[in-house]
């Protein structure tokens, strides 16, 4: 997952951009970037880091421009180097920058085409750059100097047609505007909203609803899959649905862990979605545990809060903060390398002994992915003195990898993989364990949304649905991806620095 801002406004958008990464950061904490257009000019900053540290008062200086878009990266394919950072950027034709979120599953195969066929050099290891080319090769072949509102729309089209898997994106195009649109699926989110200033109006694409609502944009809609949304440096709105059979099934994963909970998402309420699992999670403690001698439900920060909270007072139990979080340590889930996260665990929360000291307490968290927090924070919970840990997941099991976008790479490297529910449990040191159905799940997110034709919910079920997944594809993915693979890369990142240093 990755984060991505646009906007096209009546006054400079730098300050505007940086903000709204910043709401965005939980999408992504390797690298962020900026590159705004002022008349035919780019300006463009990117580095790894934080936003906070990637941006200081010399580099907002210089992004001139009420045009502009913006990224958080947060890696899945490709190596961790700022040369990946986003946006990216092409001159030819007009001069195109673009940011994405997602992943093309069929990369290898474009990448091929567009060196051989569109005669086009692809620099990084990126699928968002491979994206980039081949909007831009679509945009010229319209083969016309001054670009029409309807080229773009074509363009949009033809990357449909070639591109499959996730991918919202935000391109802006040098003198022209800005262009949003999202694959035929909507699996990654994206929105558009407005704001109405004394020049005219200012429009903004973002990630998630909340980017929106930091700086005062009333959200418009959520852009339908398959659809762009183009916005002209004049301040004109255009909207096309540029894929022939489009349908709604958005990542069901964005619910239940990466999205903010005050956001909203293809029209439903993250906050409201994680409030039905709760209640869902209730009726099945109900069911399969009537006689638990649960003292108190503690959640594990922050995701899992509302779940907890409204789990507990369904089952009439006291619902307590049992950790506190040290929110100077990133989210542990999106950390690079095992290591990294087995540290971090302990870092990051620290256990209130006399929430736990004598108690039978249930641990709620949003899922268990590769079991080392949950592991770990069982193990915390005991040596606070809790007599009994049962732990529930407001998720189903996560046995199969994502490749949509979600670094979920490696089967062996998620704990629900090739183990039963029991064993899962005794992997993580739990007196018991229970996991959320998936009907129950989908029901707790689709209420009220009879429009959703689907989920992507191929991190439980293994049915990727763009339909073009193998056991090949997912071999070469978790080559590509696993943890050694990720600290091989690095290393060989820190060997080209050293001999760079040294020269």
């Amino acid at each position: 997952m990755c984060g991505i801002i646009g906007m096209v406004a009546r006054s400079p958008v730098n300050q505007a951009i940086y903000d709204g990464l910043t709401v965005l950061q939980h999408r992504g904490q390797d690298a962020a970037g900026i590159i705004t257009c002022e008349g035919g000019r780019l300006h463009l900053r990117k580095n790894n880091g934080l936003v906070r540290d990637v941006f200081h008062t010399r580099h907002m200086l210089r992004l001139y421009g009420n045009m502009g878009i913006g990224h958080v990266r947060y890696p899945t394919a490709g190596c961790e180097s700022s040369a990946e950072a986003q946006p990216f950027y092409v001159n030819s034709p007009y001069g195109i920058s673009l940011a994405h979120n997602g992943n093309l599953t069929n990369s290898d195969k474009l990448k091929q085409e567009l060196f051989q066929d569109d005669l086009r050099q692809i620099n990084t290891d990126s699928d968002s750059e491979i994206l980039l080319n081949v909007l831009a090769h679509e945009l010229q072949q319209q083969g016309k100097l001054k670009m029409k509102v309807d080229d773009v729309f074509s363009a949009v089209a033809g990357v449909h047609k070639r591109c499959q898997g996730a991918y919202a994106a935000v391109a802006m195009i040098t003198g022209y505007g800005v262009v949003a649109f999202r694959d035929p699926f909507g699996i990654r989110p994206l929105v558009f909203g407005k704001q109405e200033s004394p020049q005219g109006t200012n429009y903004m694409m973002a990630s998630e609803s909340v980017a929106l609502d930091g700086l005062g944009y009333e959200l418009v809609r959520d852009v339908a899959p398959g659809e762009a949304v183009f916005i002209t440096l004049d301040g004109q709105l255009h909207t096309r649905q540029c894929a022939e059979n489009p349908l709604v099934k958005p990542c069901i994963f964005e619910y239940v862990y990466l999205a903010r909970p005050d956001s909203i998402i293809d029209d439903v309420s993250v906050y409201k979605a994680r409030l039905r699992m709760g209640e869902k999670l209730a009726d099945k403690i109900r069911r399969v545990r009537p006689d638990h001698d649960i003292d108190v439900v503690i959640p594990i920060p922050d995701t899992s809060r509302t779940s907890a909270l409204q789990l507990a007072n369904n089952l009439g139990l006291k619902y307590r903060e049992g950790f506190i979080k040290n929110r100077y340590i990133g989210r542990t889930f999106i950390m690079p390398g095992q290591q990294q996260r087995k540290k971090s665990v302990r870092q990051k929360l620290n256990a209130i002994d006399l929430e736990f000291n004598g108690k039978n307490v249930l641990l709620v968290d949003d899922s268990i992915v590769r079991g080392t927090t949950s592991s770990q924070i069982i193990e915390m919970a005991r040596e606070a003195g809790a007599k009994k840990v049962y732990f529930a997941s407001a998720a189903p099991p996560v046995r199969f990898p994502n490749v949509y976008g979600i670094d979920m790479p490696n089967s062996d490297e998620l704990i629900a993989h090739g183990r039963t529910d029991e064993e899962v449990c005794r992997e993580i040191g739990a007196d018991w364990l229970l996991f959320q159905d998936l009907e129950d799940l989908i029901e707790a997110v689709r209420k009220g949304r009879p429009d959703i034709d689907g989920f992507d919910d191929s991190v439980f079920t293994g049915n990727y649905i763009t339909g073009d997944i193998d056991e090949n594809y997912l071999n070469i993915l978790q080559s590509s991806r696993s943890d050694a693979a990720k600290d091989e890369r690095r290393n060989n990142d820190d060997e080209v620095i050293d001999m760079y240093n040294s020269a």
